[in-house]
Formats: C-alpha cells, structure tokens, sequence
C-alpha cells in the first residue's frame, strides 16, 4: 500500500468493518485478479465479468481468511477455483491447439503490413491476440500453472499454494506448458526464431478483416497496451505482453456489487 500498510492490515480493518479499509483492499486486488482472468479467459468482457464475481467472493469470505498467508495469495486461490468452475468460453470451444494456431497463422500472412519499427497499436494488438491464442491452447490446469507461475511472477510455494496443489505438481505442469509453448515460439514466431515466417506486421491485414484488431484505436490506446515482459534466458518475452490491467466498471453493476459488499459484510 501507498502508505506503508500491509494489505494484511487493511483486510483485518476491514473485517472489522472499515468501509474505507474494504475499497482500499478491493482495489489493491482488483489488478491482479483482472489480470489472471484475462489470460484465463481470453474475452475482455467475459474477464470484467469474472473479476467482479470474484471480488464479491474475496469480500464475502474474507472473515474465513486466517491470515497464515499472504492476502493476495489467498486472493488468487478464490480466483482459482471460481476461473475453474467458469463456463466453457467460445474460445474454448472450439478446442483450440497448437496445431489449428499454426494452420492459422501461416494462412494468415500478408505479403507485407506495416512498418516493423511502427509502434503500430495495430502490431500489438496482434502480439496481445497470438500470446491470449497461445494460453488458450493449454488446458485449464498448466494455463493457470504458466500465468501464475511464468506471467504472473508468483513464487513457486505461492503459486502452489493458490492452486491448491503439491509444488512438485505445479513444477510438472509448469514444465508441460513452457515447453510446448516454446517449441511452438521456436517454430513459428519471428520474434523468437530468425527461421519462423511468422511476423507480426504481415499478420495485421488478417487481423483487421477478423476483427481481431481495430484499425481504428486512438493513441491513447497505445499507450495503455504496455510490454511487461522482462528478458530472461529462453522466455519468449512477448508473452507478458497484455491488455490494460485494469477497467473501469460501468455504474449500474458498480452499484449492485457495493450493495453485495455492505449485505455480505455489514458495512453501512
């Protein structure tokens, strides 16, 4: 917190019924749980409306919180578990594999786009689409192992932890997902190999005509769509590229979800 508190601190004031200790928590949490949905779910709305479920669920259940752990480890164990229970998304149904990626891209190619040293919004929004594509070709299990563990920077114990399974567990599906996801980079993506035809700028004609990208976004949209990547040896570092990390959520939804915070917590 901005202030030197602990969020720990803040969720105990706010167990006691501290309304402004309970906004401060939500947002705290908000980000990082947004963030995790994102890449579960692909679809901005379906992970906007995913995150407020969760929310409610973080402030509903936050008395049963022992604070053994961190918060925001616990936070992201409620994410877990209700990410799995979510309904099949179009995405998923239709069983995407590195395969079908593949078959896509290579159809996909132009003969040229836009320049390769444009910061086109259009050339991330093609970044940002093929890294979502990417995560959606694991199942649930290793996407969630990869975001926490590779994405998201979570410790092994904590990510562990908030998948609520053994870290040799975790290690195991972590491994699955990196390999598969880097020998497909390796293959195909121009960013990480020299060899593969793939390139962003001859992928973004193809995008535009599925609307998959918005020839349209404005240069604030650009600088929102930000790198957090970080060079590391044999990480595609591409793939911490995301959409916003946060939304503003619309007033009416707003308002019924501050109306289930005071119901579940007592607070006026």
């Amino acid at each position: 917190m901005s202030d030197g508190t602990t969020i720990e601190e803040v969720a105990q004031r706010a167990v006691t019924g501290d309304r402004e200790a309970l906004d401060a928590l939500v947002r705290a949490v908000q980000p990082d749980i947004y963030a995790l949905a994102l890449r579960m779910l692909w679809n901005r709305e379906d992970a906007e409306d995913a995150t407020q479920e969760i929310l409610v669920r973080v402030v509903t259940q936050l008395s049963s919180f022992s604070f053994r752990s961190r918060l925001k480890t616990w936070a992201y164990r409620v994410a877990v578990n209700h990410l799995l229970d979510w309904k099949r998304s179009a995405v998923e149904r239709m069983n995407l594999n590195f395969v079908r990626l593949s078959e896509d891209l290579a159809e996909g190619l132009a003969a040229d786009g836009p320049g390769e040293n444009e910061r086109s919004i259009l050339i991330e929004e093609v970044k940002i689409g093929c890294t979502l594509a990417m995560l959606q070709c694991l199942d649930r299990p290793q996407r969630l192992a990869y975001i926490l563990g590779e994405i998201l920077d979570l410790p092994g114990a904590e990510a562990a932890e908030a998948l609520d399974v053994d870290p040799d567990v975790l290690r195991k599906r972590l491994e699955r997902a990196r390999n598969a996801i880097l020998a497909f980079t390796r293959s195909y993506c121009g960013l990480v190999s020299d060899d593969a035809a793939c390139r962003c700028n001859r992928r973004v004609a193809a995008a535009v005509r599925l609307g998959r990208a918005r020839p349209d976004a404005t240069a604030s949209r650009r600088r929102r769509v930000e790198s957090r990547s970080r060079q590391s040896s044999g990480r595609p570092v591409f793939l911490r590229w995301s959409r916003p990390e946060s939304y503003e959520r619309p007033r009416a939804r707003a308002a019924a979800l501050e109306q289930s915070w005071e119901g579940a917590t007592g607070v006026a």
